[in-house]
C-alpha cells in the first residue's frame, strides 16, 4: 500500500456521535438517507449536525434510489460534500447527477468477483465502494480477492478493531466503517477514536 488510507464513520445519527467524530476528526462522516436503515436520519438531522461538525470533516450522504432533487438540495444547502449510491442507479442515473454537481459520487457494488468489479471501473463514478451484499451487514467478503483496481475504492462491509490491519493491506482510497465501531447498536466512542488512531498509524 503505497498511502495511509483515509477512514469514514458512516451512520452517524446522534448527537453524541458528532462528538465522537470531533474528536477523533476521520476524513469523512456519513450521513444515511435511506428508509430501510435503522441508522436512518432526515434532511433536517443532517443540516443540525452539520453545524455541529469540524469542518474538516467531509460528509458524505448514503442514499438508494433516492430523488436527484433530494441529493442536490442536500448538496447547494452544503449538508454533505459527497454522494454515496447504494441502490440500483444506472450508469445514466450518476452521469445525469455528474452533470449538475462536481461533488464525488461514490457507487456501491456488491463484491462477488474481482472480473466483476474490473468491469465497473469505466463508471461515470468517481469512486467504486466495495461491500459485502446490500451494505449494513457487518460482514467482510474475501478481501483476498481485491486485485489492483485502477479507480480508487472504499473497502467497506466487516471492517472492525480485530481486522482493521489487514484491510489497511488493501490499496484502497478509503476504509468504511459503520457498525465495526459500534456497542450493541450505537457508535462507541473509544472503538471510533482506536480506530481512527491505529489507521494513521498513532
Amino acid at each position: 500500500m503505497s498511502d495511509v488510507p483515509k477512514i469514514k464513520i458512516c451512520g452517524i445519527c446522534r448527537e453524541q456521535d458528532i462528538d465522537f467524530i470531533n474528536e477523533a476528526k476521520p476524513d469523512y462522516a456519513g450521513f444515511i438517507f435511506a428508509e430501510e436503515s435503522r441508522r436512518k436520519i432526515s434532511g433536517a438531522q443532517a443540516r443540525e449536525y452539520r453545524t455541529m461538525l469540524d469542518t474538516s470533516v467531509r460528509t458524505v450522504g448514503v442514499f438508494v434510489n433516492a430523488s436527484q432533487t433530494m441529493i442536490t438540495s442536500l448538496l447547494r444547502d452544503g449538508v454533505i460534500d459527497a454522494v454515496q449510491l447504494h441502490g440500483n442507479e444506472d450508469e445514466d442515473y450518476i452521469r445525469a447527477l455528474k452533470a449538475v454537481t462536481d461533488a464525488p459520487v461514490i457507487k456501491a457494488v456488491r463484491f462477488e468477483d474481482f472480473e466483476q468489479i474490473k468491469g465497473l471501473e469505466c463508471s461515470a463514478a468517481d469512486y467504486l465502494l466495495l461491500d459485502n451484499g446490500s451494505g449494513g451487514t457487518g460482514m467482510a467478503f474475501d478481501w483476498s480477492q481485491i486485485c489492483k483496481l485502477k479507480k480508487p475504492f472504499f473497502l467497506a462491509g466487516g471492517v472492525n478493531l480485530s481486522n482493521i490491519d489487514e484491510a489497511m493491506r488493501i490499496d484502497s482510497y478509503c476504509i468504511d466503517v459503520s457498525s465495526g465501531v459500534e456497542t450493541d447498536g450505537c457508535k462507541d466512542r473509544k472503538k471510533i477514536i482506536t480506530l481512527v488512531n491505529r489507521v494513521r498509524g498513532a
